[in-house]
Formats: structure tokens, sequence, C-alpha cells
């Protein structure tokens, strides 16, 4: 128990650190099998103490996380939380292994505006390695739509998100509330002008 209570000093830490460099989001990382997703799925989190069993100790220690970000982190500047909305172990009928739901997310996405965190970085995967997942263009926009029509937590969604006109489609239809890019950014900064001439 000191352990974790040091890693949730050590997140605070961090973001006192990002605050001093400059930095005006805080994102907190619970997904791809890192160790807020560690603890939040049932897949990975076996523990008997006040951290594992039921959906509230799973997720005791994220909330932990939030609360200490939260408490260095100015209330005008925004903390996003990403998570893993699925391990794809439900999804898939043939595999019997209990694991974290879209439905989890949801609850999940309630705590965590009570906690302050201003938008969802939805996800999924990353946590059970021979998940069979169905990757294509915009697989995981329903995870973040399903939160977004649940909750009043904006959320943004992410993965193979990879034509301007899709991105600006999933804000427009209200599947989320941003898209949020990685690996098209890096590859071509000016992406969200759409094709160049």
């Amino acid at each position: 128990m000191d352990e974790i209570q040091q890693l949730v000093r050590d997140f605070a830490d961090s973001a006192r650190r990002a605050l001093a460099a400059g930095f005006e989001v805080a994102e907190v990382h619970g997904a791809h099998g890192y160790l807020i997703n560690s603890f939040l799925s049932p897949a990975s989190n076996h523990r008997t103490d006040a951290y594992g069993g039921s959906f509230e100790d799973r997720i005791r220690f994220a909330l932990e996380v939030v609360d200490a970000v939260r408490a260095v982190w100015p209330d005008h500047l925004p903390v996003f939380f990403r998570t893993s909305a699925t391990d794809w172990l439900t999804e898939n009928p043939e595999d019997d292994r209990e694991g974290w739901t879209g439905e989890d997310t949801v609850r999940l996405a309630k705590e965590l505006q009570a906690h302050g965190v201003d938008l969802l970085d939805v996800s999924t995967g990353g946590m059970v390695r021979d998940a069979k997942i169905p990757t294509k263009p915009g697989y995981q926009v329903p995870f973040a739509a399903q939160a977004r029509n649940a909750v009043s937590i904006p959320t943004g969604a992410v993965g193979l998100i990879n034509d301007p006109r899709q991105a600006e489609e999933i804000v427009a239809t209200g599947q989320a509330d941003a898209v949020l890019l990685g690996r098209e950014l890096l590859r071509d900064p000016y992406w969200p002008q759409g094709p160049r001439r």
C-alpha cells in the first residue's frame, strides 16, 4: 500500500513538472496495459486488497491518481484521462475471459467527471496480447460515442482516423467532441487542412 501511495504522489509530481514546463493540458494515461489500466481491468487485476476485486476497488487507484493530479493542476486548465474502453474480450463470443467493457468505461467516466476530469480520451485494447481486434478505419469511435451518449463528460475519439473528412464527420454527427491525432500528424503536420494539391 505504501508503494501505491508513493506512485500516486509521483503522478502529482509529474503534473507539477509539466505545469512548470509550460504545458496547458495534463492527461492521465489509463490505457493500453500500462499501470493504471492494469488496475482497472479484471483481465490483469487479481488483487485481493482494497485495489482489487470489485469494480469500485479496481478503479480506486485511477481515481486517487486523478485526485492527486487535479489537486496540483490549475482549475482553469483541463485534465484528460485516456482509457482503453475495452480489452476486446467480451466482444469475441469465442473468448470466455473476463475483461474491461464499454459499460465499465461508462461507469468510470461518471466517476472521472465527478473527480474533475474534463475529457475522456477513448482508445481500446493493449491489455491482452492475443485479443482479437477488428481494426478498420474508425473502429474505436463507437466506444467514444457510447461514453458520450451515456454521460455528460466530453469524449475524444482515436484510432485509424486517417482522413480529415472522417474526423469532421465524427464530430459533426456527435460521435465524439474531439478527434485526437498522433501518427497522422507525425506523418503530415498539415493533415487537418486536407489533401494538398
